[in-house]
């Protein structure tokens, strides 16, 4: 039984489906959107709309666009001999805003995942290898997730690039600046142990 009015009960089951979002969360922006005057309310349902409308994937990255090709793949300024390879168009803004890769990405849109019947077709890998066959790329950096998932894509790329003879490498993965050795699990502690390195 619901205390809502029916379009309420509506609005916060819309809300709940957002990954994140508990059933607290969704009253509360529920109830924020109906606080708003109706003119917000238009600007936010058309800023939805748009996103969905004119956001595409690009061409070449499969990163999200709103031009084609992306702003990254049609720059002037990249660096055009190396592909950073991450799992989601959220991971290009993380890498983007270290400031400090300046070459091109590749979006997978996932990673390998057996138990969740995610295989190598499923994700972008195959375009990966387009590209780098059709360019001029000497070097392609794995950066997805330290998880199983992202490892066993990691390494499952890199065995098909061996034979290409392009440099692979891998993102170091350890202890987060400012952490506390402990309070770090084994896991990390082992990665940061073994991508030490001189100084």
């Amino acid at each position: 039984m619901t205390f809502y009015a029916a379009p309420v009960a509506k609005l916060i089951e819309e809300f709940e489906k957002l990954p994140g979002i508990g059933h607290k969360t969704a009253q509360r922006l529920a109830f924020h959107v109906l606080n708003l005057s109706e003119e917000k309310v238009e600007t936010l349902a058309g800023a939805i709309r748009e996103a969905k409308q004119k956001t595409k994937y690009c061409s070449i990255c499969s990163n999200l666009t709103d031009i084609e090709p992306c702003n990254i793949c049609s720059g002037n300024t990249r660096e055009r001999t190396a592909i950073c390879v991450v799992q989601d168009p959220r991971d290009v803004v993380a890498m983007e805003r270290t400031k400090e890769f300046k070459g091109l990405y590749h979006v997978l849109h996932g990673a390998i995942s057996p138990m969740a019947g995610i295989g190598p077709e499923d994700i972008k890998i195959k375009e990966l290898l387009t590209r780098i066959r059709e360019g001029d790329i000497r070097e392609v950096i794995l950066a997805t997730n330290p998880n199983i998932e992202g490892e066993a894509t990691a390494m499952y790329i890199s065995k098909l690039l061996k034979p290409l003879g392009i440099k692979t490498t891998r993102i170091a993965h350890g202890l987060p600046v400012g952490g506390d050795l402990e309070y770090a699990d084994e896991v990390t502690l082992a990665k940061a142990l073994e991508g030490r390195r001189e100084i």
